[in-house]
């Protein structure tokens, strides 16, 4: 018989699970505010890696119209001392080496995280002694590690993994996500070069400040290792989306002529052929300028797999609904560094969310109303 996945109907008298938000910008924000709205989850408090927000109350910051009494802390040791979180949410930077500190020092004090950094989605596809040396502090301390998001960590990798589940032989995939970066902060923005001119963009490339997106590689090591593959290399290529009328954001301005994204492609070469091809055109309100969102998937299989749909799976909504789905599952999980290929597949779990983490009686599935 499967194992049920949850407790029973109701989550008695346990305590409400206390979550930490590091970072308090538009992605520690939305999950924040996600955090107070579901019922078993208790937002604990929150970290912000700016000084000048320590002492802001956390209501107001995270653009509630009341305050909370929780005031957001710069120092993260002070942060643990004073919210004794169960589960950490990450919402600070993209790449591994930015992460890596408040990692290791969540997963001291035997908190679970699970962090939106890019690169943390497979942190072995870019540098697998760092993922190893997490994987092992996550083990020793009982705790457990999970990077997730939009993309990477669904739509260019879980998402394709399990649509060749269906399948008897893949030759090929190709996947495409067309996007409006308009709800991401300045570190996103920064990466793709809105709002430089081509020249600066350019530039910028030539000297690692404009990246595109940071996730390509993680996705391709997550549908490869799914499959089985062994990749060869990995070609990428990079080119700006130069806008032809102004567009506005929360946080830039981008003037005709100026970059408003970046269109992003790799391609994963396996056995001489091109076996993964990702393509992620990036740029800020693009509906100004007549360009409709979308994702798409074909897979080269037997069948042959086709699934699209426009307009995008909204990358910030999706990105924080993910993270604070996927607290039952990350509770649940033996200590150590996981992927989303690794846990059981994400799922909008509504009502008391203590009620999907296992334990207690496990013979029934709660109904609806239990967790009301």
């Amino acid at each position: 018989m499967a194992r049920q996945s949850t407790i029973s109907e109701s989550p008695g008298g346990q305590a409400p699970i206390r979550v930490l938000v590091l970072g308090t910008g538009q992605m520690g924000s939305a999950m924040a505010r996600l955090v107070l709205a579901r019922p078993g989850l208790e937002l604990a408090g929150a970290c912000a890696r700016r000084p000048g927000r320590a002492g802001m109350d956390l209501g107001r910051a995270i653009g509630l119209d009341r305050a909370l009494g929780l005031p957001i802390v710069h120092d993260l040791e002070e942060a643990l001392v004073r919210s004794r979180p169960r589960v950490a949410l990450q919402a600070t930077c993209s790449r591994l080496a930015e992460a890596r500190d408040e990692i290791e020092i969540l997963l001291r004090h035997g908190v679970r995280v699970i962090t939106i950094a890019e690169e943390m989605a497979c942190p072995a596809a870019t540098d697998p002694v760092a993922a190893a040396a997490l994987d092992r502090l996550a083990r020793d301390h009982g705790a457990a590690l999970l990077g997730t998001g939009i993309n990477p960590g669904f739509v260019l990798d879980l998402l394709v993994i399990t649509l060749t589940g269906v399948c008897a032989e893949v030759r090929s995939i190709r996947a495409e996500r067309i996007n409006d970066l308009s709800p991401y902060g300045p570190t996103v923005l920064e990466n793709q070069g809105v709002g430089l001119s081509p020249e600066a963009f350019r530039a910028g490339l030539a000297e690692g400040r404009v990246v595109g997106h940071l996730g390509f590689r993680q996705s391709i090591g997550l549908i490869a290792g799914a499959l089985g593959w062994t990749i060869d290399r990995i070609e990428e290529r990079r080119e700006p989306i130069v806008s032809t009328v102004r567009r506005e954001t929360p946080c830039v301005t981008v003037e005709p002529g100026q970059v408003a994204g970046c269109r992003h492609t790799a391609t994963a070469w396996r056995r001489g052929e091109p076996a993964i091809t990702l393509v992620h055109p990036q740029q800020v309100r693009p509906e100004l300028a007549g360009v409709g969102t979308g994702d798409r998937i074909e897979i080269d299989s037997s069948p042959p797999v086709r699934l699209s749909g426009s307009p995008e799976i909204p990358g910030g909504q999706g990105t924080a609904a993910l993270a604070v789905n996927m607290i039952p599952h990350l509770l649940n999980a033996a200590p150590g560094l996981h992927t989303m290929a690794d846990l059981p597949i994400p799922a909008a779990r509504l009502g008391d969310a203590r009620r999907w983490v296992l334990g207690g009686d496990r013979s029934a599935a709660p109904t609806e109303e239990a967790g009301q």
